[in-house]
């Protein structure tokens, strides 16, 4: 065995082991990491920056020392000096791999950018926000009536508005009396109350008539990806969306990892803290310029996210979530100054709105998703479905509403695949196998034509095709079981017994190559044997979920299903149901809710009295915890089969006939079956 320094890359989850000496550049390129750089490595363009972790890594089976990369040198002193680099931040050609090392490349020192897909849905809400414009005229200063400067704005809203005690920071005070002569008097001020609070608070002040907006950030904190809306608190609009990595990958890209990285690396969570709080104010400001806005028009935010990233972002260790009973340092909702959370980069007064979380695994983000899709309000039985790294899932009607998380892991992501990637330009986001040829076709990220189309290369460009994400994964193992290339084990065919040569060995078993692109230099993209068992991990925790909440209810199916997500808008339900990912039903009854969570997040943050209610719907969700539920390993060993070993989903059988091949680990199997199949 190498005893070569063993390096892994995130968020890639890309890995390989290079002799002492290796700048890190170097080994990114091998490993076909996606690191910019354009100066070819003489240290000057800044390209190739990139974020060391250090510390125990469970996840990762490694232990980075201090020592890990070479000192820092002459030439990253002196681009330091010159341009500045972040701290903690190393350039990829001028470190060298001293030892093991986990190696984080941001979002900025990506050729091919990350593309969050949680766009806002279209939503009709109706506006109550907790911070609003007021215009005022003020009595000038008096020497016989000698009152302050901020009693008679109080007096002008009470008399003006009907607004009775106001309170002020002395930050707001301290810039009043300036305001105050600079609009003669008139004055514009932006008050928040929230649902709880006994008096209006003053956040901004402006001379004369302020016509340049009121915003506030809606904000989708997941394990893998930030998602932020900037919203107009006059009308709703959304004006930008933006997303970025969450960068706490590095740490761990499961939750448990993270849970992990804090329990053996004293001051872990504190580190996963700076790093998520450091990437809020990036967001901030990325998207105050895409919209063309002053940040400091920014007043309020609300945030979603799972009880993990919940307590990481408030600055609280999660190390009592990693263990049963799962214990919260709280539950409730929570209001507070934007300045607590270190939010620099937006209004030093705008206020922060937590959404409750249910549970221990069950967070605010789908109490985001119960006030958005509002099951318990539903005539029929629906299942919603959340998935992501961490999969939440809710179950309910007018009677009654049930709710869950199950560790799904990355693998949805694009991560722990052997070609997988995040998705971004390049990378196969959907994919049809002909079922008698066994030829696939594809399409990728950036490009809307398919590959067997004409003008397919050139619409690609230069980037080309680079790997495959979550989407097109999930697409392809499902098409590989229509199409007779697996059987229902998950097993895949030979050449032979497959019958196509773009099966190829792979160790002891099989690949199907998708794509070879080696002859250009570019990347042979497969569908090995441990990309099948990572996928049937991931679905198996996910439909064993559902199963639990189903059998809470003594109900042996559902009316209908809700994918929500970045994934149930971009996987088609046919592909999911083939996968085994969620119950039968009629492939009408699914149906795609967009990001879910990001659109409770804007509807707490446009409607005051919404944050009301989901407080009052979360203490009526019933919490099943698949942890402890012993029904759980039974119902996910059943469902590692594809689609299921005991479930007959007759709904699915009356659209795809599945072949039956049954191919054994020395490859001589079945033909591969022949069957019918009708698209969705």
């Amino acid at each position: 065995m190498s005893t070569d320094p063993l390096v892994v890359f995130t968020p890639s989850g890309k890995r390989g082991r290079f002799a002492k000496g290796t700048p890190v550049l170097t080994a990114a390129r091998q490993l076909g990491v996606d690191l910019d750089s354009v100066c070819g490595g003489r240290g000057i363009c800044s390209k190739c920056q990139i974020t060391p972790g250090y510390g125990e890594f469970s996840k990762h089976g490694v232990t980075v020392h201090q020592d890990a990369l070479s000192a820092w040198n002459a030439v990253e002193e002196r681009y330091d000096q010159k341009r500045g680099l972040k701290p903690g931040r190393r350039l990829g050609c001028q470190a060298q791999i001293m030892g093991d090392v986990v190696i984080d490349v941001p979002p900025e020192s990506q050729v091919h950018k990350q593309v969050v897909r949680k766009a806002a849905s279209a939503r009709v809400i109706e506006m109550d926000p907790a911070t609003r414009l007021y215009f005022v005229e003020v009595d000038e200063a008096d020497m016989h009536e000698p009152t302050g400067d901020f009693e008679r704005l109080k007096r002008a809203l009470k008399t003006q508005w009907d607004i009775d005690g106001i309170e002020a920071d002395l930050s707001l005070i301290s810039k009043l009396q300036p305001v105050l002569r600079k609009g003669k008097f008139q004055v514009t001020v932006a008050l928040h109350r929230g649902h709880t609070d006994a008096h209006a608070k003053v956040l901004e002040i402006w001379p004369g008539l302020h016509e340049g907006g009121l915003y506030g950030l809606a904000i989708d904190l997941g394990s893998t990806t930030v998602a932020a809306h900037l919203t107009d608190l006059e009308t709703g609009e959304v004006k930008a969306s933006s997303g970025i990595m969450n960068p706490q990958i590095r740490f761990g890209e499961d939750l448990m990892s993270r849970v992990s990285y804090s329990m053996m690396n004293p001051g872990g969570d504190k580190e996963m803290t700076a790093a998520v709080r450091d990437s809020l104010n990036v967001l901030a400001e990325e998207i105050a310029k895409e919209a063309g806005i002053d940040a400091g028009l920014i007043v309020e935010v609300v945030f979603v996210c799972n009880p993990v990233m919940h307590h990481l972002l408030l600055g609280i260790d999660p190390v009592e979530l990693g263990q049963a009973p799962f214990a919260l340092a709280t539950s409730g909702s929570l209001t507070f100054g934007a300045k607590e959370l270190d939010l620099t980069a937006i209004n030093p007064r705008a206020q922060v709105y937590v959404l409750p979380c249910i549970a221990g695994h069950v967070g605010a983000d789908c109490a985001a998703v119960a006030l958005s899709e509002e099951p318990g309000k539903s005539e029929d039985l629906a299942l919603i479905v959340d998935v992501g790294t961490n999969a939440e899932i809710l179950l309910g009607d007018k009677m009654r509403v049930l709710a869950c998380s199950s560790p799904t892991g990355p693998a949805f992501e694009g991560a722990q695949i052997s070609s997988g990637q995040r998705a971004a330009p390049g990378a196969i986001e959907a994919i049809r196998i002909d079922p008698v040829t066994k030829e696939p076709r594809f399409r990728v990220i950036g490009c809307d034509k398919w590959s067997n189309e004409a003008g397919f290369s050139d619409a690609v460009g230069d980037g080309g095709i680079t790997g495959i994400c979550g989407s097109g994964i999930i697409e392809a193992v499902a098409e590989m079981r229509m199409a007779g290339l697996l059987d229902e084990s998950g097993l895949i065919g030979s050449a032979e017994a497959a019958g196509t040569i773009r099966m190829i060995m792979d160790g002891r078993t099989h690949s199907y190559v998708i794509h070879d692109g080696s002859a250009t230099g570019g990347p042979v993209i497969t569908v090995t044997q441990g990309d099948i068992r990572a996928i049937q991990l991931a679905k198996s925790a996910l439909y064993a979920g559902a199963r639990l909440l189903m059998d809470e209810r003594g109900v042996d199916k559902v009316d209908r299903v809700v994918l929500a997500g970045a994934f149930g808008a971009h996987i088609s339900p046919l592909h999911a149901m083939v996968l085994g990912m969620i119950p039968d039903v009629p492939l009408d009854k699914v149906t795609s809710a967009g990001n879910a969570a990001g659109t409770g997040a804007r509807i707490a943050l446009c409607n005051v009295a919404a944050r009301r209610e989901i407080e009052r719907v979360v203490g009526q969700i019933t919490k099943v915890e698949t942890a402890i539920e012993p029904k759980f390993q039974e119902h996910f060993v059943a469902a590692n089969a594809i689609p299921h070993k005991t479930d007959p989903f007759p709904e699915l059988a009356k659209i795809v006939t599945l072949p039956t091949p049954s191919f054994n680990t020395h490859g001589d199997g079945s033909d591969g079956g022949r069957r019918k199949r009708r698209r969705g």
